[in-house]
């Protein structure tokens, strides 16, 4: 290679210094058959990033199943996964995360994070409908975590209100382990016509390749390195790794690229998210088995005198990378000149496995993009894990150990007004969630989203879940628990579960301890979305979730929030959890298990943080899923709602708070009444039917292997346990709306 510029050698140091390991750079010079100037290394080490290759990750994600009877897309293979809905219709949907900008700054990260995920979805050709997002920050109280909250808070809503996507559903988890180093994991899902996909795939050598959006800065240059390490006290000096949103540019963008996609101009067509224009070109080569000239002098800066790797590894915002035929460059153009967006010819499609970035007239960069990608060149590590000490230390918990309340109406009240059981009113109130007119759980809450599907009978149901204390006690278990809640929540809501995402949390993956906890979660998933025919179409793998304090590594709980979507073929079939009418029955489906591990209860109430995984039995749990469907189909259920955070007795109170009423239940005398009100054995849900139909549904309920027990009735607002009064329920709704905003505000 021939170059006047850029013509330095890099050095080993210079590789270090960039996040590669010294053996990585020699592996790069073998490759190359000689040593990369400054421009190529900066390729190789956002590319080979852990935030982009899955250097340490991809051997176990290959092992997720990924067949299903719905997919059209499996994972790795485009932007988003995507599955047949019927109808004619295609959904795409995908959950990534962005907790190393929103640690430093929150309120861009978090709204660069949902623009970059609502990207993927339109690149595809697919309109996004309905968004949502898993949250978990520090210690409520301090004053770096209410810092975080309110602007992770305000980015999500900001952005997405401007953008036009309903925000349908969330969680929101406190805990000391996230004090540092937040998590901010957000969801979209788009509606498609089957066969319109636009793939992110690059052909014909001599198309021309555009650069369509938004202007490229000096934001988010080596953001993918900064997703790729530890958060130090040093990680201010990053700041510039953090990339700035435009929701409006984003809006254009959207209908532009909506717009062209109904044309034949289009030959492929990706976002410019990690690693900006680097990785778009050398995925979308690598999977054509194409190459690329591209002319950086022709991309549209926002600063002067940009060096070529800056604009390379520039994440700015709001850009995409297309593929057009050639000769139809004229209908390209006047679709982004209608829409007032920078449309310029950059370069073309080579032949060969060659990337050749040119500036100045001169040859800056030339490498091969097969060697830069997932299943090229990319290394692929086996890395060591071990089984943490903690871990057997946690089984050996007893519930004999904890002596039982003598006032449980406190212990009641503490949950209701805990910041990860009380409502996230404050939270959601900032998020639009009717715009678009498709959302259909407002009204009607209902466990998991629902999202309505425009000239047709179904809607689609969408949930994310992860209770991380619960991976954390056993990631296999946790992660089994996490996939099974999911599609008990979209089961409940009248739903079929049809395939998930993943944003899978972690520590650093050279810690044997965290990695362990890795390779744990995918067994537990992968075993849990066999059982559910639930398939992964794809997510992201975000490592080095830690922070290093007073010298030592403290990961986050070991985090793999699910994002599930499923169908609702009958409209007619949507469940709300709210209670309806005064004298309905409550009836508890599910075996109810003396446990009270991993509880909220435990972990908070009696500040016992070593226990195992609550009780979880995956047969029952899919057995109590069938029958739910079956007693929802036939019209048997006025209300369901599933037993998770804070057990029974906050699952009988969110039923009641949604509609104004109480409830006059009564405890198994075989369990300790702790356990039963406040334990999260998981498979249970509850159920509310008209009580004149007592007799069929007993004897349709029967018919299954499902335990069930008549816990009592709904009232005019009393809440009533064993004959205790406990107060009313509009009390309870009180201080359950205003908890978690007393702490923050």
């Amino acid at each position: 290679m021939n170059t006047t510029k850029n013509a330095t050698v890099s050095t080993v140091e210079q590789a270090v210094e960039l996040g590669l390991k010294k053996d990585e750079f020699q592996h790069i010079c073998d490759i190359m058959g000689r040593t990369p100037n400054f421009t190529e290394l900066s390729i190789y080490s956002v590319m080979w990033s852990e935030h982009c290759s899955y250097k340490n990750s991809i051997k176990w994600l290959k092992t997720l199943p990924k067949d299903g009877p719905h997919m059209l897309v499996k994972a790795g293979e485009e932007n988003a996964g995507l599955v047949d809905i019927g109808d004619g219709l295609a959904c795409a949907f995908k959950i990534e995360s962005h907790n190393h900008p929103s640690a430093l700054e929150p309120y861009q990260g978090a709204a660069t994070g949902v623009g970059g995920i609502n990207r993927d979805i339109f690149t595809m050709g697919a309109r996004p409908v309905a968004q949502l997002n898993s949250l978990r920050f520090g210690k409520v109280d301090s004053d770096r975590t209410k810092w975080l909250v309110k602007g992770v808070v305000k980015g999500i809503g900001d952005y997405g209100n401007s953008f036009g996507i309903p925000i349908v559903g969330g969680e929101v988890f406190f805990d000391e382990c996230y004090d540092q180093n937040p998590l901010v994991n957000a969801f979209s899902a788009g509606i498609m016509k089957v066969g319109d996909m636009i793939s992110a795939t690059a052909s014909g050598v001599g198309n021309p390749v555009f650069i369509v959006g938004s202007s490229t800065g000096k934001d988010g240059i080596h953001g993918a390195a900064f997703a790729s390490k530890d958060i130090t006290e040093d990680s201010m000096d990053d700041l510039p790794s953090v990339q700035v949103g435009d929701p409006f540019q984003e809006k254009l963008l959207l209908e532009a690229t909506l717009e062209l996609a109904k044309t034949d101009a289009v030959v492929g067509m990706q976002d410019m998210g990690a690693a900006g224009i680097t990785c778009s070109t050398s995925e979308m080569s690598a999977a054509g088995g194409v190459g690329m000239k591209i002319d950086l002098d022709k991309v549209p800066t926002r600063q002067k005198n940009m060096k070529d790797w800056e604009i390379l590894l520039s994440e700015s915002q709001e850009r995409m990378l297309v593929v057009v035929e050639k000769g139809k460059e004229a209908i390209v153009q006047a679709i982004f000149d209608k829409w007032d967006l920078n449309c310029e010819e950059i370069g073309e499609v080579i032949e060969g496995d060659v990337l050749e970035f040119h500036m100045g007239g001169e040859l800056v960069a030339k490498l091969s993009p097969d060697s830069l990608v997932l299943g090229g060149g990319a290394p692929i590590y086996n890395r060591e894990y071990k089984e943490p000490a903690y871990y057997q230390e946690f089984k050996k918990f007893s519930i004999d150990s904890i002596e039982q309340p003598s006032d449980l109406k406190n212990v009641g009240q503490f949950l209701l007004e805990h910041p990860n059981v009380a409502s996230k009113k404050w939270v959601y109130e900032q998020y639009d969630s009717m715009v678009g007119t498709v959302n259909m759980s407002t009204n009607n809450p209902t466990d998991a989203g629902i999202v309505n599907i425009k000239d047709t009978n179904k809607a689609l149901a969408m949930c994310v879940d992860c209770n991380s204390r619960y991976v954390n006690a056993d990631p296999e278990i946790g992660t089994s628990i996490a996939v099974s809640e999911a599609a008990r929540n979209i089961t409940v809501s009248g739903g079929h579960p049809s395939a998930i995402t993943n944003c899978l949390n972690f520590g650093n993956p050279y810690n044997p301890e965290s990695y362990w906890q890795f390779v744990g979660a995918i067994k537990g998933m992968s075993a849990a979305c066999e059982k559910f025919k639930t398939p992964v179409t794809g997510g992201n793998v975000s490592f080095y979730n830690q922070s290093v304090i007073d010298g030592n590594e403290v990961p986050v709980f070991p985090t793999p929030t699910i994002g599930m979507l499923g169908v609702v073929e009958d409209k007619a079939h949507i469940t709300s959890l709210n209670f309806k009418e005064k004298g309905d029955l409550i009836f508890l489906l599910g075996k109810s298990v003396e446990d009270i591990g991993s509880s909220e209860y435990l972990y908070s109430y009696h500040g016992v943080k070593e226990s195992p995984v609550p009780y979880f039995n995956m047969q029952e749990e899919f057995e109590l899923h069938s029958a739910v469907k079956t007693l929802i189909h036939q019209n048997w259920i006025t209300a369901a709602h599933d037993c998770s955070d804070g057990g029974l007795f906050i699952a009988l109170s969110e039923m009641g708070m949604a509609g104004s009423l109480g409830f006059d239940i009564v405890t198994d005398s075989e369990i300790r009444e702790d356990a039963f009100l406040f334990g999260e054995c998981q498979g249970r849900v509850v159920v509310t039917i008209d009580r004149d139909l007592e007799d069929e549904f007993v004897e349709c309920i029967e018919k299954t292997n499902v335990p069930f027990i008549l816990l009592g009735h709904v009232t005019k607002g009393k809440v009533v346990i064993d004959d205790e009064h406990y107060g009313f329920i509009n009390e309870f709704k009180e201080k359950f709306d205003l908890a978690l905003e007393k702490r923050l505000v």
